[in-house]
């Protein structure tokens, strides 16, 4: 596939195959959009994992194995785009950034082969895997073709933002604790992480593992942002806790979103991501104890839901607004998809990214972020420029942190 151009960006689909390790059996595809500048310079690149379908085909292993046969271009599984969910391109133009969204064909178990329910490590080493391929061969599938990859190569620095919205969410915390850590959680829980890459063929080509590319080819985490994020614990995954636990070490912007009336993060998470009751333990206070230097800060939406980010209605996802699912806000209404909150969210990922110096990650203290401009604007019962209003915390501020 050619990129699509529109305007000064251009659009494009890769397709890989990668093993957590040249050990492990087993085969993950990743599928990536991924819009950069026309003329590939971006001075970063924005990392989204999505928070609900993996892919809608049940039949993935046959089609898998006939594409790889008859056109490896054609996706045996991806009918939907990513980015289809959560196009917030918008943000990215003015500072010159790329901006992709990864998705994978791991199994959660073999009666939904295509749905992630949260909780699984994998999907965020996924991401990190993703985003390190991006900076080191650019925007095409053929990374064996050195002049090829070349042409494609867009961006100017390896500094990633990673996101994610539900478990994508959580997801995203996972990556933005870096290779080393993703190495030493992964060695202690049995889920060791040293990727290598396959193109999609009978008999493929395949890279060096992810250790050997050198830091520069490598993701740099320089922030996060979690729209909603929710974590789950069950017997195959433990959730995401250890990375938490290292995030609140780690000295980049990380910034939390949640909703008034979102059931899935506030109720059904495994932690909860946000509580205002101090002797709850949440996702957030996992990342930011109380009494640490930790950079996480959370903003809460009023009449914010689980899927009013998303610029397109997905059904799947709506389900975790139903009133018969989540019982808060029974009296307000809650924003829907397409609306006041994606808008919001667009501008919250534009006043996240104008803090980042060009080809720089965030070059401040923990002080110079809490003072940044984007958590200026986003203190504000009305942050500028939209259409939503924040919840007040105690003390009378619209962000929190420890």
């Amino acid at each position: 596939m050619e990129p699509i151009i529109i305007n000064d960006y251009c659009f494009k689909r890769v397709y890989f195959w990668m093993q957590y390790t040249p050990e492990d059996l087993n085969f993950t595809e990743i599928a990536i959009d991924v819009y950069y500048p026309k003329d590939r310079q971006a001075n970063g690149l924005v990392m989204f994992n999505h928070g609900f379908m993996i892919g809608p085909d049940l039949f993935y292993l046959p089609q898998r194995l006939l594409a790889g046969f008859f056109n490896k271009e054609q996706a045996p599984l991806f009918g939907n785009y990513p980015s289809y969910y959560y196009n917030y391109t918008s943000a990215i133009v003015e500072k010159n950034w790329a901006m992709a969204f990864a998705t994978s064909t791991h199994k959660q178990n073999e009666f939904t082969p295509t749905t992630d329910f949260g909780g699984n490590p994998r999907v965020g080493q996924e991401a990190f895997m993703a985003a390190s391929y991006l900076t080191c061969f650019g925007a095409t599938s053929t990374f064996y073709n050195a002049s090829r990859s070349k042409q494609f190569q867009f961006m100017k620095s390896n500094n990633v933002i990673f996101a994610g919205h539900s478990v994508g969410g959580a997801h995203a915390q996972v990556a933005a604790t870096g290779f080393d850590n993703l190495q030493d959680i992964g060695k202690k829980t049995g889920k060791r992480f040293d990727p290598i890459v396959y193109d999609r063929i009978v008999l493929p080509r395949v890279t060096e593992k992810l250790s050997t590319w050198g830091e520069e080819s490598r993701a740099n985490p320089v922030g996060l942002v979690q729209l909603s994020p929710v974590d789950m614990k069950n017997p195959l995954f433990g959730g995401m806790e250890p990375y938490r636990t290292e995030l609140a070490k780690i000295e980049i912007p990380n910034l939390m979103i949640v909703g008034e009336c979102d059931c899935a993060c506030l109720d059904s998470s495994q932690p909860p991501a946000w509580s205002s009751d101090s002797a709850v333990t949440t996702e957030y206070s996992q990342m930011a104890p109380a009494g640490s230097e930790a950079w996480a800060v959370v903003a809460n939406v009023e009449n914010g839901s689980h899927c009013g980010y998303l610029t397109e209605p997905n059904a799947f996802c709506s389900t975790a607004d139903n009133d018969s699912n989540c019982t808060r806000c029974k009296d307000k209404k809650k924003y829907k998809p397409v609306g006041k909150e994606s808008d919001f969210t667009a501008k919250l990922f534009k006043e996240f990214i104008d803090i980042y110096p060009a080809n720089s990650g965030f070059t401040g203290t923990r002080q110079a972020w809490l003072d940044s401009s984007c958590l200026k604007w986003l203190d504000n019962q009305n942050p500028i420029g939209t259409s939503v209003k924040l919840v007040q915390f105690k003390g009378g501020k619209y962000v929190y942190h420890v």
